[in-house]
Parts: structure tokens; sequence; C-alpha cells
């Protein structure tokens, strides 16, 4: 199966599983019925093994018919063996398909996705589909129905193999199996009715013992321990009682299921049917064998059942998260007849708005121009907008009112590999890939010199760091290249540099270092803005002061534009910032 064929899988359908499987839905079907015809062929030697101990006993035509019996039973172990092995070879090669189709449609889909999508999702959960929850699919599709149709066939067959021996004393030894059913759709309602309350406690006492951690130093500096404990203990009380509640009757109810589903169960009821069709002249001792044998062995496969079909919920909830990425919406692309050439290197910003949804109005008739070489700052108080604005430059996302053009053409009608050859980003959130640092500078441009990543090393204040690592540009981030935040954000730098993009985006990047890294930074981002076109976020304005314009945001508007001398002379938002920034300062540089 393509990529495409995974794709597929993600249109609307009955349910998540289905859905997800219906690519491999016929192989999977095949496998499963040459394992059920398997599990099948594997009870007829037990028959043939009852019969030959009946023959041994004088009860058979003699003891030349072993023999025949002997080869059918041993054509049908082989046979049986073989359409098992058969099953989970196609099932196999069913899942390979799958996963590798998936995992391929996923990739792609992340590489059509918004940028801005990642910002509002961790790692930790793309790996988790990408990984975890396509691994649970690979149980799901390579063994989960051919598990099934073996305990479903074996199931199956000993009980009509049992039903055709003598049907009284067959209904008699599966009177346990109801009984198991019935014990077991208790426990799932006793379970089920505690199980919000359960998961509620859970998630409180996860917090709390967060909590509690993230505020032990505060607790020992002020020598209140026990208060400090007293809400986690109480949350660990109240999980304890939880617990209490939702097991006490999901154990009894559990135990009684099991017990009544346990061979010596069954082996009790068909002894007991035994002897009393026996006491009746109805039963010959030697016909009570083959009950003996094979119904005591159904207790195997039908608590298999219940095992798989209780791991089938996991498997749902996999499948919901795979076509939840696979639904994912993806950034529109001009297409190829329709896509625009930038004229020049003008950014023009024209009443653009963005909300992340209806209600939630985040940018609201921002109009402004970035000209070519010159430096634009963008200021103002925390959710503000200033990150969207630069976010929706480097088209994370889309504006929902107005537009952004390049050079006289509308983003969302130019390329994403010609936009990103026009627009290089160093953000503060820096993203190396596990790789060399080789590779993380020539991110952008996979085929450039050993020489001019150097120079653009060197110029991002960061060769000396690399040059100083034992294997040095070959070193793999993550492992013999352990870098600080100032030495990741020059790597970023470096990267930038070696993209030689004519307009530059600065987030943030000097926040959260040392004063030591912020300098070599500041020195860095020197050079990378020198005769290109810049947007840069700062929220220390003394490092803007000769930018050529500084817009200021205030609740997603453009409230003031202009030089840094004739902002202050307005004295106006701009101006109350700056006087907060150097009191800010003042109270830093303070002995106290």
């Amino acid at each position: 199966m393509h990529a495409d064929d995974a794709a597929a899988a993600a249109a609307p359908g009955p349910g998540p599983i289905r859905r997800v499987l219906q690519p491999i839905r016929g192989r999977l079907i095949v496998a499963a019925v040459l394992s059920a015809l398997g599990a099948m062929l594997g009870l007829v030697p037990l028959a043939a093994m009852v019969h030959m101990v009946q023959v041994a006993m004088g009860q058979g035509d003699g003891a030349a018919s072993i023999w025949p019996l002997l080869g059918v039973a041993l054509v049908c172990l082989f046979a049986g063996a073989l359409l098992i092995l058969a099953g989970e070879v196609l099932a196999h090669w069913a899942d390979n398909q799958l996963t590798h189709g998936l995992r391929r449609a996923a990739v792609q889909r992340l590489g059509q996705v918004p940028l801005g999508w990642f910002s509002s999702r961790s790692s930790g959960e793309v790996k988790q589909v990408l990984q975890d929850d396509i691994a649970t699919l690979h149980s799901l599709s390579a063994h989960f129905y051919t598990s099934v149709a073996r305990a479903g066939g074996a199931i199956a067959m000993a009980v009509l193999y049992l039903l055709l021996l003598d049907w009284r004393l067959a209904l008699i030894a599966l009177l346990p199996f109801p009984g198991y059913v019935w014990f077991l759709r208790r426990a799932l309602r006793a379970s089920g009715a505690q199980m919000g309350a359960f998961a509620g406690h859970m998630g409180r006492i996860q917090s709390a013992a967060f909590a509690f951690v993230a505020g032990m130093p505060v607790i020992k500096a002020f020598g209140n321990s026990g208060q400090g404990q007293a809400s986690y203990q109480g949350a660990v009380d109240a999980f304890a009682q939880a617990f209490r509640d939702f097991v006490r009757p999901l154990v009894g109810a559990m135990a009684h299921a099991h017990g009544m589903a346990a061979p010596v169960t069954v082996l009790g009821f068909v002894l007991a049917g035994g002897w009393l069709l026996g006491s009746q002249g109805a039963l010959a001792p030697m016909d009570l064998l083959p009950f003996v044998l094979v119904a005591p062995g159904i207790c195997a496969p039908v608590l298999l059942l219940h095992t798989l079909l209780h791991d089938l919920q996991g498997a749902a909830a996999a499948a919901q998260r795979v076509l939840a990425l696979l639904d994912t919406s993806v950034l529109a692309q001009p297409a190829t007849s329709e896509q625009q050439s930038p004229l020049n290197n003008h950014v023009c910003f024209d009443q653009v708005g963005y909300a992340y949804a209806p209600g939630q109005q985040v940018l609201q008739g921002i109009s402004f121009q970035l000209a070519p070489g010159t430096v634009t700052a963008i200021v103002g108080p925390s959710g503000a907008g200033k990150t969207t604005i630069a976010r929706l430059l480097l088209r994370f996302f889309d504006p929902t009112e107005g537009r952004i053009t390049l050079g006289g053409a509308d983003l969302r009608a130019i390329g994403s590999a010609q936009l990103y050859q026009r627009i290089g980003f160093v953000l503060q959130d820096v993203r190396l890939v596990h790789a060399s640092l080789r590779d993380n500078i020539a991110l952008g441009r996979p085929f450039a010199s050993i020489e001019e990543i150097e120079a653009a090393a060197r110029a991002a204040d960061v060769h000396g760091c690399i040059a100083a690592l034992p294997r040095g540009y070959d070193a793999v981030v993550g492992e013999d290249a352990q870098l600080s935040g100032g030495e990741r954000q020059r790597i970023s730098i470096a990267r930038a540099l070696l993209m030689d993009a004519p307009i530059v985006v600065l987030d943030e990047a000097t926040a959260a270092v040392d004063a030591d890294s912020q300098a070599a930074i500041q020195r860095a981002l020197s050079r990378l803005a020198q005769g290109r076109s810049v947007l840069v976020i700062a929220h220390r304005l003394d490092t803007i002061l000769q930018a050529d314009q500084i817009l200021v945001l205030d609740g997603g508007r453009l409230v003031e534009q202009g030089r840094h001398a004739d902002l202050l002379a307005r004295q106006g938002r701009y101006a109350r910032l700056w006087r907060e920034g150097a009191y800010t300062a003042a109270q830093g540089a303070s002995p106290c």
C-alpha cells in the first residue's frame, strides 16, 4: 500500500479501526479464515487420540484401524500448522504495507500542515502517533484478527465436536460459560460506574504531586512542610478511597467470572453430567473421555478472546489519533500554473487580521510596510500579537482578514520553497535535528561546501565552540555535541546566514540566555542583519534604538509607528514602555 492508499484510509467511514484497516481488509479476512481453519484442524489429532484410546480399549473395529487414524491426525496437524503459518505471514505482510503507508502518509501530511500547527503541539504528541500509535496498530493488524480467528475456530470446532458426540453432555459442559459472560458484564458495569470518579482522582493526584514537587524549594525555605504536604496527602487519601470504590465490586465480579471459566470448573460440570447420564444408563464410561479432554480446553481461548477484545479499545483510540493526524488541514498551496513570483523583496501588510477561533481575535487592521534593507522592530506588552505578526510573515498560518504581499505577490500565491528562499528566521524556540552540526547548519542548503558552512559558523560566532568538540562539525547533536541554549541559538543563526535570505525574522532571539551568550548572539545578529530586511521582535527597547521604524502593538492593534525619537516625543504608549523599561533596568542594576 502506498501513501495515497493510507491517506484513503482517512476518508469518512463507520469507525476508526475500520477506516484505518480498509486498505488491507480483504487480506486480513483471508488471513483470519486461514488461521481459523488451521486451529480447527489442530483439534483433529486430539479427537483421533480419543478414538485410538477407545479402539485400544476394545470399543473400536480393531487395532488395525489405529494406523489410519494416526495418519489422518498427522496430516491434519501439519496442514493446520501450515494454514496458521500462512495466515500469520499474510497478516504481517498486510501490516507491513499498512504501517509503511501510514508513516509515509503521516510524514507527507506533516510536511503540508501549517508550521503554526507544530507550535501548538509538543513533539511528544507527534511521536506518539508516528511511533506508539502505529505500533499499536501493528498489534491490531498483524496479530489481533488471526488470534481472534484461532480462538474462535478452536471454540467452534470443540463445541461442534462435543455436540455431535452427545448434545446432552455438551450442554452440561458448556453451562459455566454463560455464567462467565454474566459475571463479566456485571464487572464491566461496576467498573464503568466508578471509572469517571477514578479518572478524576487520578488526574488530581498527578496535579497535586506536580505542585508539591515544584513547590518544594519554597516549602523548605519557609520551613512549613506540613502545610505543603497537606494538599498532596489529601489527594492521596481521596485517590485511595476512589481506588477502593473502583476495585471492590470489580474484583469480586471478575473473580467469579474467571472462576466460572476455569478448566477445573468445566471439568467438574463434565464429571457431574457424566455421572448423571451414566447412572441412568444413557452414557458409557468411555464416552466421557472426549469431554474430559476437550471441554476444559475451551477455557483458554474464551479467556484469550476477552483479553483481545479488551485490547481493542486501546487500538481504537490509537486509530482515532492516527486518523486525526491524517485529517489535519494542510496549508493551501497554489497550483503550478497559479503561482506568482515576487518582483522584489518589499513586504506589505494590508489590513491584516487573525483569529485563532471565532471570538478569539488576536490581530485586527494591521497595515505596515517592510522596505528592502530596513530594520522594523515590533514592541508591545505580552499578548499584544507581536509573535503572531512574525509567524504570519513566515506563513506559519494565513491571515483570516486582509493579505500579506512580498514583491507584490500574495504569500498564499507563492510556493513554500520559493517563499523560504527569500525569508529566513531565527526564533526563540530553537529546533535542531538529530544529525551532525554540519547537517544542522546546512539544513536549508544541503549541498553547501564545508568552507561555506564554516564561514557561516564564524559569522555566527560559534565556530570556536564547534572546533573544540572532538569530532568538530561531524559531532551529532544530543550525542557528542551537548550545546547550551546560547550555542544552539548561534547554530540557528549560522543556518540563516548560510541560507542568505534577503528577509530575516528575529523573534526574541536573545531571550533566556546569559550575558556572555547574549553578547555573542547580538554580534551574530548584527552580521546577519547587514544588507537584509529585518523584522525583529524585542522586549528590550534599548536594542532597537537604530531601527528604521518601530511598530507599537496593544491589544492586537497597531497603535503607534515611527522611529525611536519621534515616538518618545509623542509621549504615548511607546514612551510609557520606554520609561517602564528604564525603571526595570535600573532596578535590575541595584546592588540590593
